[in-house]
């Protein structure tokens, strides 16, 4: 029996996925193959991938392209564990998958948790983070092309949204942006920006001194989960600067939804089997 996983991924908890599926495979059975398919979107130049496995990138042409993939490919088991915020590809899986009659799971992280001493500011949605960044800043800081006299009094934001949702952030001329991204934009900024390029893990010294060295007043993130880039909330904390937190979009409805690689592990044992039939 062969049991094909496709593993949409992109995340570290979709390369160690990938990377024990990979490992149950080869211990497999007499009889009995797992072959793991891993895809990822194609955003990053240089992306980390499993070892060992099949790796697909770029996209599917939308949800009838991702069906016709696995009824091409005879994948038996889809396992969604993408970024947290990808809710298109997510609910094209979600389309997909219905279609084809092929399961499918959802693998996130948990949320992070507001701790005591925190200052959080929930918002549902990117836009709302932009207006409420509109409203916190001062009315008089300085516009670009001001009078040298004019008053520079300007809320300072750290912003680390993704170099791809910029461009919401490009009408807001009153703030000053610290973006920190894996490559640089592409697209519309905000005129006032400097952009840091760098990779996590980051510590939680390191964002202290991030944090002082630029007089950060705001942090805007996304929920996004995890011990990668958790530093940053332990060291708004400390230093007391308020967070803008970005609410995730809901998974797409009645679809599985698992915390740990481990537990995604467990749901393939009863839902890889045999291709979808339609």
């Amino acid at each position: 029996m062969t049991r094909r996983v496709l593993v949409l991924g992109g995340t570290g908890e979709a390369r160690r996925l990938a990377t024990a599926l990979v490992g149950a495979g080869a211990g497999a059975g007499a009889g009995e193959v797992l072959e793991v398919l891993y895809s990822l979107a194609g955003r990053v130049r240089e992306p980390a991938v499993p070892p060992s496995c099949e790796v697909r990138v770029g996209g599917f042409g939308g949800p009838d392209g991702l069906a016709a993939l696995l009824r091409a490919r005879r994948i038996t088991a889809i396992i969604d564990a993408t970024h947290p915020f990808a809710a298109r590809m997510s609910a094209s899986a979600a389309t997909a998958s219905a279609a084809t009659g092929v399961p499918l799971l959802v693998l996130r992280r948990p949320g992070w948790q507001e701790q005591p001493g925190d200052d959080w500011r929930r918002v549902p949605a990117l836009p709302a983070a932009v207006a409420l960044l509109d409203a916190l800043a001062p009315a008089s800081a300085s516009q670009p092309g001001a009078d040298a006299g004019q008053s520079t009094a300007t809320l300072r934001v750290f912003l680390t949204t993704g170099r791809t949702d910029l461009a919401l952030f490009a009408s807001l001329h009153r703030p000053w942006f610290l973006s920190r991204s894996v490559e640089p934009p592409d697209g519309p900024v905000p005129p006032r920006l400097t952009v840091i390029l760098d990779r996590g893990p980051f510590d939680v010294a390191a964002e202290t001194e991030l944090l002082r060295r630029h007089a950060i007043d705001v942090l805007v993130t996304k929920d996004s989960g995890g011990t990668m880039t958790a530093a940053k909330l332990t060291a708004t904390r400390h230093l007391g600067v308020p967070v803008i937190m970005i609410d995730r979009p809901p998974t797409p409805p009645g679809v599985g939804v698992v915390g740990s690689v481990g537990d995604a592990v467990a749901w393939l044992t009863t839902h890889a089997t045999t291709p979808g039939k339609r």
